[in-house]
């Protein structure tokens, strides 16, 4: 009987992601969007999950597909949209291709984007449909997938995942669902299963791992990472990496974030780069106006950043950041003026602020 299942299900293309060995907190979030779902269970439903990379969108957004996927027998998760690409075509006609063949289970070369639009709408009109699109950065990759709810059948389900909140707004998405980082007791939960494989740190090193949830700013990429990395390691060996970790970038979190960053626009990055060096903390109106002062358009480039998740303002209209964000900034510096710190228009860390202030020093007393 069971193998007569499995073949059904393999048939039916019935296969639960793997999604999370710890999902902390998950059911009771993912149980708010299932009910948005089923509220416009008569009609195409779209809605987005938006919220800055490393924040468990995708881990989300499996999460939810499991949980409803059985009653679609179409069905399409399309991941990292950014890197699906055909060498001829580009992008948008390679993902028309992919939806397609994901839901007919067939070949279909498309030659146009324009073609696309026209055999989704020919092919899928009729279909309820589940779909998941993961990790989108730009209007077009969704207007030539899903642009007309008329290109899909009642009670279909599109489910979007972003750090860009502009593009979920311009499709008018019917739900947006936004991920913010873990609260302090999951943060720690999650961090304590990778590094000591218990719901709970180790008693002599409690205040050692709620020091690497705070600097990880509760961004669970990063707590996974940071567990995993100081799994099986001695009270010894803990002592002496805690202080070099928060000195080391790390690339699996940095590639997330810095996706937003790579989206900007050149005026934005450096209103970005500015704020990250030097208006933490500071009044938004204070800073717009000094940013517009010095020739940036930051009325409208802080409310981008704010929309790509890069910075955010709290309720007394202070200018905050995450800290891997603002290390990532620091990173992205580095990177731009590799050269003498003296030659840098911002200085980020501690050791080049030194090296300047001991030229500057040299150059006036001993010069």
């Amino acid at each position: 009987m069971d193998v007569i299942v499995n073949r059904v299900q393999t048939l039916l293309d019935y296969q639960d992601f793997v999604i999370t060995q710890f999902p902390i907190g998950l059911e009771s979030h993912a149980e708010k969007v299932i009910r948005c779902i089923e509220n416009h269970s008569t009609k195409v439903c779209m809605l987005g999950i938006w919220g800055m990379g490393g924040s468990g969108k995708t881990t989300f957004a499996k999460a939810i597909y499991n949980r409803i996927y059985r009653p679609f027998i179409g069905k399409s998760y399309i991941e990292n949209i950014e890197k699906v690409r055909n060498p001829v075509y580009g992008t948008h006609v390679h993902l028309q291709e992919k939806l397609l063949y994901n839901v007919l289970k067939t070949d279909l070369e498309v030659e146009s984007v324009a073609m696309g639009r026209t055999i989704i709408e020919t092919e899928l009109s009729r279909r309820k449909l589940l779909i998941v699109l993961e990790d989108v950065n730009e209007f077009g990759q969704l207007a030539n997938l899903c642009g007309n709810l008329k290109w899909f059948g009642k009670g279909t389900v599109i489910i979007i995942t972003t750090t860009d909140v502009r593009v979920l707004n311009r499709l008018k998405v019917n739900y947006i669902y936004k991920m913010n980082v873990m609260n302090e007791n999951e943060s720690l939960e999650l961090f304590s299963w990778h590094a000591f494989e218990a719901a709970k740190p180790r008693k002599e090193l409690n205040e050692h791992a709620r020091n690497i949830v705070a600097y990880c700013g509760r961004l669970p990429l990063a707590l996974k990472l940071f567990g995993s990395f100081l799994c099986g390691t001695t009270m010894e060996e803990w002592e002496i990496l805690l202080p070099k970790l928060t000195l080391i970038p790390i690339p699996q979190v940095e590639e997330k974030l810095k996706i937003s960053f790579d989206g900007l626009r050149d005026s934005e990055k450096d209103i970005f780069l500015v704020i990250c060096c030097f208006f933490i903390g500071k009044e938004r109106g204070c800073v717009t106006e000094i940013l517009n002062g010095c020739g940036l358009p930051a009325d409208i480039g802080i409310t981008v950043l704010i929309e790509c998740c890069l910075i955010k303002v709290g309720r007394n209209n202070k200018i905050d950041m995450h800290p891997l964000v603002q290390r990532m900034g620091g990173e992205i510096i580095r990177e731009r003026w590799p050269l003498e710190p003296e030659n840098r228009s911002q200085l980020w860390f501690q050791d080049d602020v030194e090296d300047v202030v001991k030229m500057y020093i040299a150059r006036t007393f001993f010069v």
